[in-house]
């Protein structure tokens, strides 16, 4: 049962890029300093220059669906002023331009999706009008793979012109946009020090995926890896760099996990007033299954927010079918990310 339950939870997130080009040339560059910063609502309205903790306070007991073990809300400091937890929440469809099956964000036209997605944040913000939903485009940036490339390191880094193109997407319905890692055999730090100059826009954020990081040479797919404390800090200590070094509103940085062993020593995990870290259950299958991994392992190991993946295809399967707003606002914590593939 338990080796069944592992299968039903493991993501097919895994995939082969025949070719891609990361190219650095110059005209890329000219390119993406052209594009017009997508602004949300804590970056069009005037800079708010206090945070309202009788308010976030409050916001944060409301997540916590009145927790009685003292796990939630979680113990932290108050974020800088900006944030966009816990007074929104994200509703994202996640995926790569290059297949048809990492999610629904490559999978259908642009227009269909963008309209579905419209769809899914009005479904939200009708299940719980205290909460603004917001739309966001869910980008895997660099994805893990089978063969080891000419560096050795078992991934491959999108070409910028795609992420410039997940940019424009977004900027007509104001989404934010999430850049989502697999290091494969490659480093947190490494991956995301190459995309600094996209963290720096105010509406981008990062995902990071500990399923595809593995340390002991194993090929990605074959298994499931792990992220230290250490791992998720590197990429906190690079949000944190930005926002100070732009002065910008905090950044949201979602971590995947569907297994006690992918994340590791959760309580060091650093909680800075720059970093929003949000816990992610990722796994698909029944919907006993996932209520039961959410427990285990995001609601008992609280780190600050939590996160829903649900997939269209793997969720509604088996006579199981997805969990609908109004029955995920009724786990403790309320999820306050919401993942479509």
């Amino acid at each position: 049962m338990k080796n069944y339950a592992l299968a039903l939870l493991i993501p097919s997130l895994f995939f082969f890029v025949s070719s891609c080009n990361n190219t650095k040339a110059a005209d890329e560059k000219k390119e993406v300093e052209k594009i017009a910063v997508v602004a949300v609502d804590s970056v069009k309205k005037k800079a708010i220059t206090t945070v309202d903790t009788a308010d976030y306070n409050k916001r944060m007991l409301a997540l916590s669906n009145n927790d009685t073990t003292g796990r939630w809300p979680v113990k932290m400091a108050y974020p800088l002023p900006g944030a966009l937890l816990p007074y929104n929440r994200i509703i994202a469809f996640y995926g790569n331009l290059y297949s048809t099956r990492m999610g629904i964000l490559g999978e259908i036209p642009r227009a269909e999706m963008i309209k579905k997605l419209q769809g899914e944040v009005a479904k939200w913000q009708a299940a719980d009008s205290t909460t603004t939903a917001i739309p966001a485009l869910h980008y895997i940036a660099v994805t893990a793979q089978g063969s080891p490339g000419r560096d050795s390191m078992h991934r491959m880094r999108m070409p910028f012109k795609q992420i410039d193109t997940v940019l424009k997407w977004a900027k007509p319905i104001d989404a934010l946009v999430f850049l989502d890692i697999q290091v494969g055999h490659s480093t947190v730090k490494a991956e995301v020090t190459e995309l600094i100059k996209y963290l720096s826009l105010p509406n981008v954020h990062l995902g990071i995926d500990p399923e595809f990081s593995l340390k002991n040479g194993h090929v990605p797919g074959t298994k499931i890896g792990s992220f230290t404390a250490d791992d998720i800090n590197d990429a906190i200590d690079i949000l944190a760099k930005v926002v100070r070094e732009n002065k910008l509103t905090p950044k949201v940085l979602v971590v995947h996990r569907f297994t006690q062993g992918m994340v590791t020593d959760y309580k060091r995990i650093k909680k800075l007033p720059e970093v929003q870290v949000v816990m992610d259950m990722d796994g698909f299958g029944s919907r006993v299954l996932k209520r039961s991994t959410y427990l285990t392992y995001i609601y008992r190991e609280p780190v600050m927010f939590t996160g829903f993946k649900l997939f269209y295809k793997n969720d509604n399967w088996n006579n199981s079918k997805m969990y609908t707003p109004e029955e995920l606002l009724k786990f403790t914590p309320k999820p306050s990310y919401i993942q479509f593939q």
